[in-house]
């Protein structure tokens, strides 16, 4: 079914029956009159109330979501950025919790016996509502609480929840057992509404007090978001209706950062919503207790859902879903977002897939679209600083950045990695003359230090925070007023979701901001800038489902209870991103579990799982369920390594550390390679902070506060977006149009003339080779513009072709937008006198057998190897008493793949490293789509000396990853150096 909800008042949908959707689809919709409410019958009167004392009227997809809801269908919802997309995905779930309908009697799963003697039942009747409750209140643990009231024995409850009868359960909190039949389950989509008792108290005893009385979960709906300052928000914003409304609903968030304590305890007792992450999904299905916790499972809430669905954590949470969809059948899914370029991809991860059959048709959620929302306040900074003719950190606007933010409101600055993160908060307190209250918020900082950032952006004391993608979706903190963007966005969706963040409502503009940090990237952010205007979306394509998390999520599925390998496989294809998945590949992916493959099966440590007398397959012993729980999710990291402040005495004066003193605050962490460069001394830039490296103590390293003019900045593997196919296009399209060339920067104009001069401009589909002779070293230089990624690859390709004709390459260097190869021979010369064929150096087939025999010996496919070992348990990165270095995982992981392609070559992690290097570090697959692009197009260009377009990448050559001043220093003397050869 496919809503076209304006966000204009309109009458409100009316619950229906599944497979009305074509008629409702074609029906028209009959506006109402201008300036009233839509008709909200369908909502009670606690809520209408509410909706009125704020002065709104619920929009018109909020209630079709309600209505999708009342009709047992999962739905997904495209709506722009503060149209209340949150709101109206919870909705359902406070209507239904507040009118007192829990999701269902019983479940089939729950009924299951567990054991000998071990029925398992449910009772009960419905819950009355709560007759004038107290307020709500929130725990300082950000727990969300409903009202209690204390009854006669002592015990609190909720109001007009009758207290469970303490004589029903036995010593110890144990909750007795029940052997009554099992109620019949309701069909998928029907009205399951069934009892669900919810009293609550500290301890194990409350979990036992409302499994005795019906063996239904209390946890009524999941909220899963990409990031865990999402969740932490959304728990704020739920904060007020619940509490305004005085409903009897418990929230509670559980992330990678809630303590242990109340992990466990939200196991025992469940609120009603849990707002968590998709590694905290997979960990509690993997528990004994998934069956029991899930039993009463009525909706699952996934928020910014083009962000989960575009890699392997969308894999796993895929696998996860497909298990809560057996634990809790006529489970709905609600698909949340404002960022999506082919929605029907999003449809089918939300619903179980079946087999297509003739037609080819996929079973789809249905599909409400909001409409309208006023266009973006979006332009590109006007700078009279020098553009930098290559530069990563924008140091040359750094003046311009803190003068727009004086000008404004709360500023959201972002940038692209951790690295410039840091960098540029230092740049801008170096000039933060007005004592402007400026803060940092990335990933490797502490939980706590994130948690007062994002306190100080709600309360409105921060004039500006400088994040990274931690705080680019869907957040709301406080009242931001301007977005900047600081670098390339990389994609057009990625732009969109990052200016969404400023002026969080739908009929005002949001404000952004871009800031290129050199002459390329003002290329691509105009090609975004026209994205954003159109309305245009680049979102990735659907994946198919990763081999290394089939057997990861095969492992936890062991941890939880024993399983049958048809079963799981007839589940597992539910999964929209395993829908295809061949009963061949499951079965090697159970083998691997099991055996560790044919190669490894004499290793007994490579046997996870073993199979019962019954054909049930079970985890070998407790040892590999507690690895396995350390070790879950599909974020390969670098060994990461606590930073903690100490003082040491004498730093400050002599600026020589003495004695070292213990204690101190934990500021984040860094990676170990990071570390392993220091010596005592070093200082480096972290949390803010100019910092000096003490001493490392175990898996913590000492640092003091310090002054110093060029400390390093950390870098973080993984931390660069690639740039998207429709930027690129647009980026070439362009630099073809030399008619569009007067709405760029008048520096950028003029390069570009000047390459038009000297050289030639790259078409918009054809490729362009450079040639040319510098300090006795023989260039070649190319411009497909298909991201560093594909570059690199191609540039090891062509060396080696190179090689194989005599020309002696040296080495390449490549960015998102060009390669560049230097080396001893004349590749201009041997071109043109016609030795060497740029047909043939372009060919497809290089493909082949060159990527071939690349790849056997390439760093790169190692690393690709390597992490598809760590996902998918092969090696295990965590365990107490024998955590593994980086070091250490990579010796253990390049051993196995050397034994592998000699005795395994079809072995399931090669096959499933060989499928990431397509899309991942290698994208070979955008290669491949290049290499058939420029076929026949390819044109020669000899020069004389370096072009105005070759002078980026260029700089790239030899520069070493230190980061700071120094690094932009010598960029720059480089850079002088090159213009002038390029420009005289």
């Amino acid at each position: 079914m496919i809503r076209n909800a304006s966000p204009s008042n309109t009458e409100a949908p009316t619950p229906e029956a599944p497979g009305a959707e074509s008629a409702r689809a074609k029906a028209p919709r009959r506006k109402a009159r201008k300036g009233a409410a839509p008709q909200t019958e369908a909502l009670p009167e606690t809520f209408r109330r509410w909706f009125a004392a704020r002065g709104w009227a619920p929009r018109a997809h909020q209630l079709d979501l309600l209505a999708a809801a009342r009709a047992g269908r999962s739905v997904l919802l495209i709506a722009p950025t503060g149209a209340g997309k949150t709101l109206a995905g919870f909705l359902p779930t406070l209507v239904e919790l507040a009118e007192g309908r829990p999701s269902r009697m019983a479940t089939t799963a729950h009924a299951r016996a567990r054991g000998p003697g071990e029925d398992a039942a449910a009772e009960g009747g419905e819950r009355p509502g709560p007759a004038t409750p107290p307020t709500a209140s929130r725990s300082q643990d950000g727990t969300i609480s409903p009202p209690d009231t204390k009854s006669a024995t002592g015990i609190k409850s909720r109001p007009g929840i009758a207290s469970p009868d303490p004589a029903r359960s036995k010593a110890h909190g144990r909750a007795e057992r029940i052997t009554e039949p099992a109620a019949a389950l309701p069909p998928h989509g029907a009205d399951a509404d069934a009892a669900r008792p919810d009293a609550r108290a500290p301890g194990a005893a409350p979990f036992a007090r409302w499994a005795e009385q019906a063996r239904v979960s209390p946890l009524h709906t999941l909220y899963i978001s990409p990031l865990k300052a999402l969740a932490v928000d959304i728990a704020r914003n739920l904060e007020a209706p619940i509490a305004e409304m005085e409903l009897p609903i418990r929230v509670e968030t559980r992330t990678g950062d809630t303590p242990a304590s109340r992990r466990q305890r939200q196991r025992r007792d469940p609120p009603d919503i849990l707002l968590t992450t998709p590694e905290q999904i997979s960990l509690l299905l993997a528990s004994k207790d998934a069956e029991t916790l899930f039993s009463g499972l009525k909706r699952v809430v996934l928020d910014e859902l083009h962000a989960l669905v575009t890699s392997k954590r969308g894999d796993l949470l895929a696998l996860a879903l497909a298990r809560l969809r057996a634990l809790a059948p006529g489970l709905q899914c609600v698909g949340l977002s404002a960022t999506v370029a082919e929605p029907d991809d999003l449809r089918r991860y939300l619903v179980p897939q079946s087999d297509p059959g003739e037609t080819g048709d996929t079973p789809r959620a249905d599909l409400v679209v909001a409409h309208g929302g006023a266009a973006p306040d979006i332009a590109m900074l006007d700078t009279a600083a020098p553009m930098p003719w290559a530069s990563h950190m924008a140091l040359h606007a750094v003046p311009d950045i803190y003068a727009a933010v004086r000008a404004s409101g709360l500023s959201l600055v972002f940038v692209n990695t951790r690295r410039q993160a840091e960098f540029l908060f230092q740049e801008l307190w170096r000039i933060n003359d007005d004592n402007l209250p400026i803060a940092l918020h990335h990933g490797s900082l502490a939980v706590d230090q994130r948690r007062r950032v994002e306190a100080a952006m709600a309360a409105g004391r921060l004039k500006a925070v400088v994040a990274t993608s931690s705080l680019d979706l869907g957040i709301d903190w406080g009242n931001v007023d301007l977005v900047i963007n600081v670098g390339a966005p990389k994609g057009s969706s990625r732009l969109m979701q990052r200016i969404g963040r400023a002026n969080h409502r739908l009929d005002e503009p949001s404000r952004a901001v871009l800031v290129p940090a050199n002459r390329f990237e003002v290329l691509e952010c105009h090609a975004a800038l026209e994205a954003v205007r159109a309305g245009a979306q680049d979102t990735p394509p659907e994946r198919t489902g990763a081999l290394d998390v089939l057997a990861q999520h095969v492992l936890g599925m062991a941890c939880a209870a024993p399983f049958d390998a048809d079963a799981l496989f007839a589940e597992v294809t539910t999964a929209a991103p395993y829908r295809a998945l061949s009963r061949a590949d499951f079965d090697a992916a159970l083998d691997f579990v099991a055996t560790g493959g044919y190669a490894l099966r004499a290793y007994e440590r490579f046997a996870k799982i073993r199979r019962t007398r019954d054909g049930l397959w079970r985890v070998a012993n407790p040892m590999v369920a507690q690895a396995y729980r350390l070790n879950i999710g599909t974020i390969v990291e670098s060994p990461m390594i606590k930073v903690r402040l100490v003082s040491a005495r004498g730093a400050a004066r002599s600026g020589v550390a003495g004695r070292v003193r213990w204690g101190g605050r934990v500021l984040g962490e860094v990676e170990e390679y990071f570390v392993e460069s220091l010596v005592a001394g070093d200082t480096f830039v972290f949390a803010g902070e100019i910092l000096r490296f003490e001493a490392m103590v175990e898996d913590e390293i000492y640092v003091s506060r310090a002054s110093a003019k060029e400390p390093k900045v950390p870098a973080y593997a993984g931390g660069k977006f690639p740039l998207s196919t429709f930027l690129a296009a647009g980026v070439r399209a362009l630099l073809a149009a030399p008619e569009r060339w007067a709405s760029l920067p008048p520096q950028v104009a003029e390069w570009l003339e000047l390459q038009r001069a000297r050289s030639r401009l790259p078409g918009r589909d054809d490729l362009l080779v450079e040639t040319f002779e510098r300090a006795s070293r023989h260039y070649l230089v190319t411009y497909p513009f298909e991201g560093r990624l594909a570059h690199q690859t191609l540039g090891m390709l062509l060396t080696r072709r190179l090689e194989r004709a005599g020309l002696k390459p040296l080495g390449f260097t490549a960015n998102d937008y060009a390669l560049g190869i230097y080396g001893v021979g004349d590749m201009g010369h041997a071109i043109t006198q016609g030795r060497l064929s740029l047909a043939d150096l372009f060919d497809a087939d290089m493909l082949g057998d060159d990527l071939e025999s690349w790849l056997d010996e390439s760093s790169l496919m190692k690393r690709t190897f390597r992490y598809c070992a760590v996902i998918a348990g092969l090696i295990e990165r965590r365990f107490p008493g024998k955590e593994k270095s980086a070091r250490q995982v990579t010796i253990s992981t390049d051993l196995v793949y050397d034994v592998l392609r000699r005795h395994q070559s079809d072995h399931m992690l090669l096959r499933a490293a060989r499928a990431d290097a397509a899309t991942g570090l290698l994208d070979v697959k955008r290669l491949a789509e290049m290499l058939a692009r420029i076929k026949g197009r390819i044109v020669h260009q000899p020069l004389a000396r370096v072009s105005p377009l070759s002078v980026p990448v260029l700089l790239e050559i030899g520069r070493e990853g230190v980061g700071g001043d120094a690094e932009e220093a010598l960029l720059a003397e480089a850079e002088d150096e090159l213009v002038r050869a390029a420009t005289n």
